[in-house]
Protein backbone atom coordinates (compact mmCIF):
# COMPACT_ATOMS: atom_id res chain seq x y z
CA UNK A 1 0.00 0.00 0.00
CA UNK A 2 1.17 3.66 -1.04
CA UNK A 3 1.75 5.82 1.36
CA UNK A 4 -1.14 8.10 -0.46
CA UNK A 5 -3.20 5.42 0.23
CA UNK A 6 -2.06 4.81 3.96
CA UNK A 7 -2.95 8.88 4.48
CA UNK A 8 -6.38 8.07 2.86
CA UNK A 9 -7.43 5.69 5.22
CA UNK A 10 -5.72 7.47 8.64
CA UNK A 11 -7.94 10.78 7.41
CA UNK A 12 -10.61 8.87 7.22
CA UNK A 13 -10.70 7.41 10.96
CA UNK A 14 -9.44 10.33 11.94
CA UNK A 15 -12.25 11.55 10.45
CA UNK A 16 -15.07 9.67 11.80
CA UNK A 17 -13.22 9.32 15.00
CA UNK A 18 -13.40 13.46 14.94
CA UNK A 19 -17.06 13.79 13.71
CA UNK A 20 -18.51 15.81 11.14
CA UNK A 21 -18.76 19.04 12.76
CA UNK A 22 -15.43 18.74 14.19
CA UNK A 23 -13.11 22.09 13.21
CA UNK A 24 -10.37 21.49 10.50
CA UNK A 25 -7.11 24.07 10.01
CA UNK A 26 -8.79 24.74 6.30
CA UNK A 27 -10.69 27.76 7.52
CA UNK A 28 -14.04 27.37 8.47
CA UNK A 29 -14.34 24.06 6.99
CA UNK A 30 -15.85 21.24 9.16
CA UNK A 31 -14.45 17.94 8.69
CA UNK A 32 -17.70 17.57 6.74
CA UNK A 33 -16.39 19.95 4.07
CA UNK A 34 -13.16 18.86 4.45
CA UNK A 35 -14.66 15.35 3.09
CA UNK A 36 -16.96 16.88 0.45
CA UNK A 37 -13.70 18.97 -1.08
CA UNK A 38 -11.95 15.42 -1.76
CA UNK A 39 -14.92 14.02 -3.44
CA UNK A 40 -15.47 16.51 -5.47
CA UNK A 41 -11.96 17.09 -6.36
CA UNK A 42 -11.72 13.54 -7.42
CA UNK A 43 -14.93 12.82 -9.16
CA UNK A 44 -16.56 15.91 -10.22
CA UNK A 45 -14.36 17.07 -12.94
CA UNK A 46 -16.56 20.24 -13.77
CA UNK A 47 -16.41 21.10 -10.84
CA UNK A 48 -12.78 20.52 -9.82
CA UNK A 49 -10.94 23.16 -12.01
CA UNK A 50 -12.98 26.12 -9.35
CA UNK A 51 -10.17 25.00 -6.87
CA UNK A 52 -7.29 26.81 -8.91
CA UNK A 53 -9.43 28.98 -11.17
CA UNK A 54 -11.59 31.73 -10.22
CA UNK A 55 -14.37 32.13 -12.32
CA UNK A 56 -15.05 28.03 -12.01
CA UNK A 57 -14.92 29.05 -8.28
CA UNK A 58 -18.53 29.81 -7.83
CA UNK A 59 -19.72 26.46 -9.64
CA UNK A 60 -17.43 24.71 -7.13
CA UNK A 61 -19.06 25.94 -4.00
CA UNK A 62 -22.34 25.05 -5.29
CA UNK A 63 -21.23 21.41 -5.88
CA UNK A 64 -19.48 21.30 -3.09
CA UNK A 65 -22.30 21.94 -0.73
CA UNK A 66 -24.87 19.89 -2.13
CA UNK A 67 -22.48 16.35 -1.77
CA UNK A 68 -21.90 18.07 1.96
CA UNK A 69 -25.77 17.48 1.96
CA UNK A 70 -24.91 13.92 2.27
CA UNK A 71 -25.04 11.69 5.25
CA UNK A 72 -21.65 11.80 7.15
CA UNK A 73 -20.79 7.86 6.60
CA UNK A 74 -21.41 7.97 3.03
CA UNK A 75 -19.06 10.78 2.53
CA UNK A 76 -16.53 8.90 4.23
CA UNK A 77 -16.73 5.85 2.33
CA UNK A 78 -16.65 8.07 -1.04
CA UNK A 79 -13.01 9.19 0.42
CA UNK A 80 -11.93 5.73 1.56
CA UNK A 81 -12.86 4.56 -1.50
CA UNK A 82 -10.12 6.53 -3.82
CA UNK A 83 -10.14 8.00 -6.99
CA UNK A 84 -11.85 6.82 -10.02
CA UNK A 85 -10.11 3.74 -12.06
CA UNK A 86 -8.83 6.30 -14.49
CA UNK A 87 -7.26 8.27 -11.73
CA UNK A 88 -5.80 5.45 -9.59
CA UNK A 89 -2.69 4.87 -11.68
CA UNK A 90 -1.81 8.65 -10.81
CA UNK A 91 -3.34 8.11 -7.24
CA UNK A 92 0.35 8.16 -5.37
CA UNK A 93 1.89 11.13 -7.35
CA UNK A 94 -2.19 12.94 -7.43
CA UNK A 95 -2.64 12.43 -3.53
CA UNK A 96 0.11 12.02 -1.48
CA UNK A 97 0.45 15.53 -0.47
CA UNK A 98 -3.35 15.70 -0.65
CA UNK A 99 -3.91 12.92 1.99
CA UNK A 100 -1.10 13.81 4.09
CA UNK A 101 -1.57 17.55 4.63
CA UNK A 102 -5.41 16.94 5.52
CA UNK A 103 -4.96 14.15 7.61
CA UNK A 104 -2.94 16.66 10.00
CA UNK A 105 -5.39 19.30 9.13
CA UNK A 106 -8.14 17.43 11.01
CA UNK A 107 -5.61 16.45 13.45
CA UNK A 108 -4.04 19.68 14.33
CA UNK A 109 -7.09 21.43 14.65
CA UNK A 110 -7.72 19.56 18.00
CA UNK A 111 -6.64 20.18 20.88
CA UNK A 112 -3.29 18.75 22.93
CA UNK A 113 -1.98 17.04 18.90
CA UNK A 114 1.49 16.13 18.62
CA UNK A 115 3.44 15.33 15.77
CA UNK A 116 3.44 11.84 14.47
CA UNK A 117 6.67 9.98 14.49
CA UNK A 118 6.86 8.99 10.29
CA UNK A 119 8.77 6.18 9.19
CA UNK A 120 12.20 7.85 7.28
CA UNK A 121 10.93 6.12 3.89
CA UNK A 122 7.91 8.68 4.48
CA UNK A 123 10.09 11.02 5.68
CA UNK A 124 12.12 10.63 2.57
CA UNK A 125 8.90 10.76 -0.05
CA UNK A 126 8.02 13.93 1.69
CA UNK A 127 11.26 15.32 1.15
CA UNK A 128 11.35 14.40 -2.09
CA UNK A 129 8.09 16.27 -2.79
CA UNK A 130 8.95 19.47 -0.58
CA UNK A 131 12.22 20.19 -2.86
CA UNK A 132 9.78 20.35 -5.84
CA UNK A 133 7.15 22.63 -4.14
CA UNK A 134 9.35 24.83 -1.84
CA UNK A 135 10.63 27.43 -4.63
CA UNK A 136 6.59 28.14 -5.23
CA UNK A 137 5.69 28.25 -1.78
CA UNK A 138 8.36 30.43 -0.69
CA UNK A 139 8.40 32.64 -3.58
CA UNK A 140 6.92 35.68 -1.98
CA UNK A 141 9.54 36.00 0.50
CA UNK A 142 11.11 39.23 1.33
CA UNK A 143 14.76 36.99 2.61
CA UNK A 144 16.19 33.71 1.43
CA UNK A 145 14.84 30.81 3.27
CA UNK A 146 16.48 27.39 3.74
CA UNK A 147 14.84 24.13 5.00
CA UNK A 148 17.37 21.68 6.41
CA UNK A 149 16.09 18.63 8.29
CA UNK A 150 17.74 16.92 11.58
CA UNK A 151 20.17 14.69 9.24
CA UNK A 152 21.54 16.93 7.33
CA UNK A 153 19.84 17.76 4.54
CA UNK A 154 19.07 21.48 2.86
CA UNK A 155 17.33 23.12 0.09
CA UNK A 156 17.07 26.76 -0.33
CA UNK A 157 13.36 27.55 -1.25
CA UNK A 158 14.32 31.24 -2.18
CA UNK A 159 16.77 33.48 -3.19
CA UNK A 160 16.32 37.09 -2.04
CA UNK A 161 19.44 38.64 -0.84
CA UNK A 162 21.95 37.98 2.01
CA UNK A 163 19.07 37.92 4.61
CA UNK A 164 18.32 34.55 5.34
CA UNK A 165 15.49 32.51 7.24
CA UNK A 166 16.46 28.84 7.93
CA UNK A 167 14.07 26.59 9.02
CA UNK A 168 14.61 22.86 10.85
CA UNK A 169 12.86 20.14 10.82
CA UNK A 170 11.67 16.72 9.68
CA UNK A 171 10.66 17.12 6.26
CA UNK A 172 6.76 16.27 7.41
CA UNK A 173 6.89 19.74 9.49
CA UNK A 174 8.69 21.59 6.67
CA UNK A 175 6.21 20.39 4.43
CA UNK A 176 3.21 21.44 6.65
CA UNK A 177 4.81 25.03 7.03
CA UNK A 178 5.18 24.84 2.97
CA UNK A 179 1.25 24.37 2.87
CA UNK A 180 0.61 27.24 4.56
CA UNK A 181 -0.39 25.71 8.24
CA UNK A 182 0.99 27.35 11.25
CA UNK A 183 0.48 24.48 13.82
CA UNK A 184 3.99 22.70 12.83
CA UNK A 185 7.03 22.04 14.98
CA UNK A 186 9.83 23.88 13.50
CA UNK A 187 12.90 26.20 14.76
CA UNK A 188 13.40 29.42 13.14
CA UNK A 189 16.82 30.96 12.98
CA UNK A 190 17.43 34.45 11.45
CA UNK A 191 16.42 38.00 12.43
CA UNK A 192 13.04 38.23 14.33
CA UNK A 193 11.51 40.46 11.85
CA UNK A 194 12.62 38.07 8.72
CA UNK A 195 11.46 34.82 10.79
CA UNK A 196 7.91 36.96 11.28
CA UNK A 197 7.74 38.06 7.97
CA UNK A 198 8.15 34.06 6.37
CA UNK A 199 5.59 32.62 8.92
CA UNK A 200 3.11 35.38 7.94
CA UNK A 201 3.72 34.66 4.17
CA UNK A 202 0.73 33.40 1.41
CA UNK A 203 2.29 30.26 0.91
CA UNK A 204 -0.55 28.63 -1.20
CA UNK A 205 0.74 26.82 -3.89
Amino acid sequence: MSMAQRERQALVQTMAAAGPDAPTLCGEWTTRDLAAHLIVRERRPDAAPGIMLKPFASHLENVQRRVAQRPFPQLLELVSSGPPWLLRPVDSLMNLTEMFVHHEDVRRAQTEWEPRELSAADEDRLWKVLTGLARMAYRKSPVTVALVTPDGRRTVAHRAGERTVVLAGPPSELLLHAFGRSAVRLEATGDAEDVAAVHALDRSV
